[in-house]
């Protein structure tokens, strides 16, 4: 066996388990499921923010705003309490549990024991803060328990089915009962032991250290990690890396697994703050990384299929364009990947790798500065380009003509690329008819 074979099939074995390993995949699979939730967010923002303020104004704007207001606290102030759940159920179903929604029972009756029981909160009207228990808090549910609920979604239900799998903590009533009941009971003890386990932790934290499992696990899990991933180049590493795998024929899941769940915290958050009237507090968000680090898909490669139409003249390779474009319009550019293709070409492999870093830097350099606005709408990742730039930013007219710009810049960038391989192409052509 020849090397680069070798160390193709051993890297592809291992991007193989790295996708199926049953965390990654528990993971990919409940970011998946919960995606049309933020999806519907981001239009609840967009027409709240941008749209009805066009059309209606005073008393009539506020009203027809509850309707994007309800939209907000089902999806972005809920986003904790879904995940928790959607992650217990998958990673039950992953694991052949027998009654997986009794993961999400526990899941989300462990997460909400993660928090505080009094809350510092300002009346209506009121101008300083008095001190309430009793309630559920918006800001402990939402993006900022998100990351809790990820990991109570995970621990939490890794405890229930390790304590489920002993037999004798099982009750069973046997065949003469309805299915629902029998696994009710089934699940009794179990159950009783996960909650009592997270009730013990969380009450060591709230008498002896003032604190909570909720507080515990954003001050000295989530931030630190958060600032690694979200940081610009911790999210260009794991991009990068991630990205290179299309070289050889691999999807990029490194990419989704590590960034995402970092990553929509931080959208969630920009959209709150937007639909508030408040300043978005971050520039990398996992919508920004895709509109602008993935014009057309990962690599940017829209801007390589316009310069085949303008530059190239191999016809086979305009007849794959041709075929790649309407696809990579909408962000799916498997046509162009596979089939012009970027896999195991070296000339198209560099300007696929250090085109979406250089997009990313450009964007967020031009964004810091304060000459386009910052991403506050997830837009679905199929919206065209330019479009989804203008609606992601709220509708600023600068973030589309900045995206037309940085599409130009690609075009030039592969242009050169582009004509080696298409040499090299016609090369191969010849010596095969010879």
């Amino acid at each position: 066996m020849d090397k680069p074979n070798a160390f193709v099939d051993k890297l592809t074995m291992f991007a193989s388990k790295f996708a199926n390993n049953l965390y990654m995949r528990t993971l990919r699979d409940a970011f998946v499921m919960i995606m049309p939730l933020y999806t519907l967010a981001g239009f609840g923002v967009l027409l709240n923010n941008v749209v009805f303020p066009l059309v209606v104004k005073g008393d009539a704007l506020a009203k027809i705003q509850t309707w994007g207001t309800l939209i907000t606290n089902g999806t972005l102030n809920a986003g904790g309490l879904i995940v928790a759940p959607v992650i217990a159920f998958m990673l039950g179903r992953n694991k052949n549990f027998t009654n997986p929604i009794m993961c999400s029972i526990v899941a989300m009756a462990a997460f909400i024991m993660t928090m505080p029981l009094t809350l510092d909160l300002l009346p209506v009207g009121g101008k300083k803060p008095v001190s309430i228990s009793g309630v559920l808090a918006y800001s402990n549910i939402g993006a900022n328990g998100m990351f809790t609920g990820l990991l109570i979604g995970l621990f939490g239900t890794l405890l229930f089915l390790k304590v489920s799998s002993i037999k004798r903590l099982h009750v069973n009533l046997g065949d003469n009962v309805p299915p629902a009941v029998g696994q009710s009971f089934d699940s009794l003890i179990p159950a009783m032991v996960t909650l009592s386990v997270i009730g013990i932790i969380g009450a060591v934290l709230i008498v002896f250290l003032n604190s909570s499992i909720m507080t515990f696990i954003t001050t000295i899990i989530q931030e630190p990690l958060r600032r690694v991933n979200t940081s610009l180049p911790g999210m260009l590493f794991i991009y990068g890396i991630g990205s290179s795998f299309f070289f050889f024929g691999i999807h990029p899941f490194v990419n989704s697994t590590l960034l995402d769940p970092v990553l929509l915290i931080n959208m969630n958050k920009n959209m709150l703050a937007f639909s508030q009237g408040k300043p978005a507090p971050y520039i990398l968000t996992n919508t920004f990384r895709d509109i602008f680090g993935q014009i057309g898909g990962t690599g940017s490669t829209i801007a390589l299929l316009i310069a085949v139409f303008i530059f190239s003249r191999v016809r086979a390779k305009r007849d794959i364009a041709k075929l790649a474009i309407l696809p990579s319009i909408f962000q799916i550019n498997e046509p162009t990947i596979f089939g012009y293709p970027i896999v195991f070409n070296l000339p198209l492999f560099i300007p696929f790798f250090i085109i979406p870093v250089l997009n990313i830097l450009i964007a967020y350099g031009i964004t810091a500065i304060g000459w386009m606005s910052r991403v506050v709408v997830m837009v679905p990742w199929t919206t065209p380009p330019i479009m989804n730039a203008y609606l992601a930013t709220g509708g600023d007219w600068r973030a589309a003509v900045v995206h037309t710009l940085i599409i130009a810049l690609d075009v030039l960038i592969y242009f050169p690329f582009m004509k080696i391989a298409d040499h090299i192409f016609t090369q191969s052509a010849k010596e095969e008819t010879v």
